[in-house]
C-alpha cells in the first residue's frame, strides 16, 4: 500500500528517503490506532458489565491472529507478540477507563 509522502521501500535509496517512509508509515499507524481505540470506546459503551471488559481468550485469539498474519508476511512472530500483547492491554485500559467514565 503506497503512503503519502514516501516511496515504496525497495526503491529506497538514502536514509532521508528511510526516515520519510517510516515517518509517513508512523503517522499512518497512530491514524488506524484512533480508529482501533474508537472501537475501544464503542465496546466499553456497549458491554454492560464492567467484568465484561476483560476477555482473556478473544486477547489470546486477537494475538495469535496477529503473529499468524505477521508470520505470513514475513515478520519474526516473537516481536508481533509482544507489541501484540502491549497494544491489546493498552486497549483493556483504555476501555475500562472509558467504561468507568461513561458511567460516573
Amino acid at each position: 500500500m503506497p503512503l503519502p509522502d514516501a516511496i515504496d521501500p525497495q526503491a529506497c535509496e538514502t536514509m532521508i528517503e528511510v526516515r520519510a517512509g517510516v515517518d509517513a508509515l508512523d503517522r499512518e499507524l497512530v491514524a488506524l490506532l484512533a480508529i482501533r481505540f474508537g472501537y475501544m470506546r464503542a465496546a466499553a459503551r456497549i458491554k454492560d458489565a464492567r467484568t465484561a471488559v476483560r476477555d482473556e481468550a478473544r486477547k489470546q485469539s486477537v494475538i495469535a491472529a496477529a503473529v499468524a498474519e505477521g508470520e505470513a508476511r514475513g515478520l519474526p512472530g516473537d516481536v508481533i507478540a509482544d507489541i501484540w500483547e502491549r497494544l491489546v492491554e493498552g486497549s483493556i485500559a483504555y476501555e475500562f477507563a472509558e467504561w468507568d467514565r461513561i458511567r460516573d
